[in-house]
């Protein structure tokens, strides 16, 4: 058993064998062998803490950044959306505010969040599909602007359930790359944002919105940007400029609106996902000499 079965009171659900295409954004992928969902912290300290020392943890959150193998994972994953969902403003002075949101907050709800509370810097969050926890993860980004530049401090939670309050200077921070304390999952995060006494924020996020869905292919399957964009240029040209939009392998296409997503028509694999990850890759370095890296997260085991 992943968990041990003695003096255990968990508060929150736990399911076995859960298939995690119900769970990620490309709706593809095998099953999590364990799968929790908290009923909120103090319940994640406990289940954390009732986990055998040798568990492998996967923290997820709105599943958009994430291709699970058709075999699944042998893991334990631990689902924070709906779980870890505060969101409140805690201090600030004349000319900032700072809103407090937990792991499991949805971006799109802290951008918002701030908007009404007439605090400007957040909207950018309104095109991250995901939730705080993997945007501070992976340094998400939009529009111009990542998660960690309005960081001021993040709290964690390691797997013997100790919370800590860490600083930005505690983690290597890059495009699209967060290095920090191993074997630590971030719990929430304090960001700092000026004040809008103008009250502007509502029409800058559907101004965003809009472009997004002008240039961005909404409502199918997709994980978001798979790629990250190279030093001075964009996967999503370099692709195009190899000739990709609508390539496909198995249900997995190359969107014919954005080159960068790749989309699943509903029958798609995660093994047909892989490989045109992998094809593409192979294209763009023959064409143009540049490797691009996933932005996306591969987890997981081959059928």
């Amino acid at each position: 058993m992943t968990v041990l079965e003695h003096d255990i009171k968990l508060r929150g659900e736990l399911l076995r064998d859960e298939p995690m295409s119900q769970h990620t954004s490309w709706r593809t992928g095998g099953t999590a062998r364990t799968f929790y969902t908290p009923a909120d912290r103090q319940d994640l300290l406990v289940f954390l803490q009732s986990l055998q020392a040798d568990e492998k943890i996967v923290f997820l959150g709105l599943g958009s950044n994430l291709l699970v193998r058709d075999g699944g994972i042998d893991a334990t994953v631990i689902c924070l959306h709906g779980a870890l969902t505060g969101l409140t403003i805690v201090e600030g002075d004349a000319g900032e505010g700072v809103v407090y949101a937990e792991a499991g907050v949805a971006c799109a709800q802290l951008a918002r969040f701030g908007a009404q509370h007439n605090l400007a810097g957040s909207e950018f969050f309104a095109g991250i599909p995901g939730t705080v926890g993997g945007a501070l993860a992976m340094n998400a980004g939009a529009f111009g602007s990542e998660t960690w530049q309005f960081v001021e401090r993040v709290e964690t939670i390691d797997r013997g359930g100790r919370v800590r309050s860490r600083q930005p200077d505690d983690y290597n921070v890059r495009y699209r790359s967060v290095e920090g304390p191993q074997h630590e999952w971030f719990l929430a995060a304090f960001f700092r944002l000026e004040r809008d006494p103008g009250g502007g924020g509502k029409d800058r996020i559907k101004e965003m919105l809009n472009k997004r869905n002008v240039a961005q292919p909404i409502g199918v399957y997709s994980c978001g940007s798979v790629f990250r964009n190279p030093p001075g240029d964009y996967a999503g040209r370099l692709i195009e400029a190899s000739g990709l939009k609508g390539y496909r392998i198995g249900g997995a296409e190359v969107s014919r609106k954005h080159a960068n997503f790749i989309i699943n028509d509903g029958k798609a694999s995660a093994h047909d996902i892989e490989q045109l990850i992998s094809y593409v890759q192979k294209q763009v370095e023959s064409a143009h000499g540049v490797h691009l890296h996933p932005e996306v997260h591969i987890i997981g085991d081959p059928l």
